[in-house]
Parts: structure tokens; sequence; C-alpha cells
């Protein structure tokens, strides 16, 4: 595997290759999941390419820039191991020099939940995303089921400006306790660990109201917020029952549906999500 953090070397190193090329575009604290990503980008393209960046433009004000975690060596050791080709660490300078200042705006789809609660985010990832795709002309680029707002961000990207790339959603990995992977896992405390698993306990109540023929939307809602409430360390932000394209919130849970929730244990706020 080659590492480089020059935009130049990326074009570089794509230009002399003929080869189909699947993008994984990662912030690095790399775990099961994101090697999910990998082993289904090496499966179905010649060469595979992520990139490691943990993007400043996609965090508030108050949000844990300074202390997300970053481990490049470990990081470059698992991502050879998985069979990528081709590693782009850039620094903030590389990907925003002084001066920069365009932006990608995608509309509605990054004004709710996710979008509502931390402004600017999705700019931030719409514009980094959009950066990679230019610069790494990949035919496919992978993205977890886990963040499904931005996943909807990313469609919408792709879809509104014509890029030439798939993008290929992959799975949600979970521990054996039904915990999403998450590299802000390492932020809970061992009790708040134990205490993590109710994300997924609280979605699969509201997915087995669903399942027996629930339709109306706020009691799916209430399905999760009563599993939440058995929690005492649990501290629920939204609680959404949606399109899981647009994100607007339904009041009939007909599908498709989108079922999802953002919970804070101490300092550490999760997000997971069902479709339905």
């Amino acid at each position: 595997m080659r590492t480089v953090t020059a935009l130049a070397a990326v074009r570089e190193w794509r230009g002399r290759s003929g080869a189909s090329l699947g993008l994984v575009p990662t912030m690095g604290s790399l775990h099961p999941g994101h090697l999910s990503l990998l082993e289904r980008a090496r499966a179905e393209n010649d060469q595979v390419a992520a990139s490691l960046f943990v993007n400043p433009a996609q965090f508030g004000p108050g949000e844990d820039l300074d202390r997300y975690p970053r481990d490049l060596p470990r990081d470059q050791r698992l991502l050879e191991e998985a069979g990528c080709d081709l590693l782009f660490a850039p620094s903030a300078e590389e990907m925003y020099p002084a001066g920069f200042e365009t932006t990608v705006d995608v509309g509605r789809v990054a004004l709710t939940l996710e979008g509502l609660r931390r402004p600017g985010h999705f700019r931030g990832v719409a514009t980094v995303v959009l950066k990679l795709l230019h610069v790494f002309e990949p035919e496919c680029a992978y993205f977890g089921e886990k963040d499904a707002q931005q996943l909807a961000v990313i469609r919408r990207l792709v879809r509104d400006l014509n890029l030439p790339v798939a993008i290929r959603p992959c799975p949600t990995v979970r521990e054996s306790d039904g915990l999403a992977l998450s590299s802000r896992n390492n932020y809970l405390s061992p009790e708040d660990r134990c205490a993590a698993p109710v994300l997924f306990r609280a979605l699969e109540a509201a997915r087995d109201r669903w399942r027996a023929g629930e339709r109306e939307a706020e009691a799916l809602r209430r399905a999760m917020a009563e599993i939440l409430a058995r929690e005492p360390r649990a501290r629920p932000d939204y609680l959404s029952v949606a399109d899981p394209e647009t994100f607007e919130e339904r009041d009939r849970a007909d599908p498709p549906l989108l079922v999802s929730l953002a919970v804070s244990f101490g300092s550490t706020r999760l997000i997971d999500n069902l479709r339905l």
C-alpha cells in the first residue's frame, strides 16, 4: 500500500491506472465497520483507495475535533492488511488551503435531525466528499448505513451534480450486544458502555411494533422512548420516524421508513437507525 498526503499525488496515481477504483472515505480510528467497506470495495473493484482525514469543516464549536481519536500507524497497518492500494492522508491545509471559500449546500435533507443540531455539519461533509470524488474519480464509493442521514446527503450530492460515481451503502456492523460500531464508542466509560446497547433495543422495540402492524409514527416514537426511559444513563436527543430520503418526519409509518435516534451517555453522543 502506498500512502500519500498531497492531492497532486492522488491525481498522479489515478492517472497511471486504468483499473476500476473503489473509494472508502474515512476519518480514521478504524474499526471492523470500516474494514467491511474495504472488503466489499475489494470484491467489486480492481483497486481500492481509502482516505483518512479528520475533517474540521464538519465539526462545530464545542464538538470533539481536538479529542477525536487519531492513530495513523495503526490505521495504515489495518488498511494494508485489508488490501488497500492507496491511502490518502492529507493535512487540513492540503484540503483547505489559505483563501478557501467554496462550500456545498445540499438543501433540505441536511436541515433536519443531525443537520439541525449540528449547523454546518453536512455542508462540511458534502464539501469534503465532493473534493474526494473529484480527485479520485472512483467508479464506486462506499459508506456505512449507520450514518443514514450522511448517506442521504451524499446521494443527493451525487444525484444533483450528476457525478459519475455509484454510491454503495453498506450494512451497519454491530457488537454482539447490538451496539453499532463507532469510533466514538472509545469515549464511553465502562458504565456507559454497558448502558449504550439500549439504543439498539429501542430501535428493535419500534421495529417490533411496526412488524406487528402499528402504523402510527408517534406510537413508534413512544416505543423507543419507553425503552430509553428504563436506562438512567441515557439522555435522548431525538427520536425520529422519517422518510429515508428526505428525512422529513412521518405521521403515518408506511414503508419505506427510517427509525433513528441520538442519545448521549456522559459527554458522548451516539446515533443509530434501522430501516423498515
